[in-house]
């Protein structure tokens, strides 16, 4: 069986096309400029791992064919990122038991404030999840087999979001600066899977210029540009990077 990586959403907070069919600088004939909201799915040795419960989650997972998760990878609380969280259910009564979610202590915090009755028994509702705050390095397993994960914080606008790093695959969804003392986390990388908002500078998300400059810095084999906003079109963005640099797109995958 291999392991493998997939990119199920790409698209920045609203998505591409947006609700009122605006596709800013994207050919609409291209089918790979239609993105839903940032997730992603690691299959590894027999593990179903969702990194974010977006809020197309339902269709990203249905397209994909993932018909299992055992455990959720949290990068940060915004609702791009969480708000698909519900459909979870069908998981938990499938296989008999709450699945365990993973995040910083903010993060879970938050959760558990929002989606209370997903984690604490509510007017006869039973609880769906377990939440567990990680550490700098922990790890997700399943009939003896396991995947270690090292997490790290990294700055999204007024808050802290994770970076996740394993089996030299980094993922790092949102984000606009990584502190110096984590790089040492990003050696030897084969993929990158990088936040690559807009052309133009945001207080929150790197933007085209710096994407590509921390790419540079990393090295890794191959950068992927994720949460990408209408601004940028797939063709137009492949044809100006280079070969080691690439624009996701929604179904994007790779074996590991």
């Amino acid at each position: 069986m291999k392991n493998k990586f997939t990119i199920l959403g790409c698209g920045s907070s609203l998505g591409s096309p947006w609700i009122t069919n605006y596709w800013g600088s994207c050919d609409k004939k291209n089918s790979k400029n239609i993105r839903t909201r940032c997730s992603a799915h690691i299959k590894y040795k027999g593990l179903s791992i969702m990194i974010d419960t977006s809020p197309d989650i339902k269709s990203q997972l249905k397209k994909n064919k993932i018909r299992n998760v055992d455990a959720v990878i949290y990068t940060h609380e915004h609702a791009d990122q969480t708000s698909g969280i519900f459909e979870l259910r069908p998981f938990v009564w499938k296989n008999k038991k709450k699945i365990p979610i993973f995040g910083s202590k903010r993060t879970i915090k938050r959760l558990k404030n929002h989606y209370t009755y997903c984690f604490f028994p509510r007017f006869g509702y039973k609880p769906i999840l377990k939440a567990k705050i990680i550490k700098n390095s922990f790890q997700i397993s399943k009939n003896n087999k396991f995947l270690k994960i090292n997490a790290f914080d990294v700055q999204h606008g007024l808050i802290k979001a994770t970076a996740y790093v394993f089996n030299k695959i980094a993922y790092i969804s949102d984000c606009n600066h990584i502190p110096n003392k984590h790089f040492k986390y990003l050696i030897n990388l084969d993929y990158l899977i990088i936040d690559c908002l807009k052309k133009d500078k945001h207080p929150s998300h790197f933007n085209y210029n710096d994407a590509i400059r921390i790419s540079e810095k990393i090295n890794p084999k191959k950068t992927i540009l994720t949460n990408l906003h209408v601004d940028f079109d797939y063709k137009k963005l492949k044809q100006k990077l280079p070969s080691n640099i690439i624009p996701a797109y929604d179904g994007l995958n790779f074996n590991f």
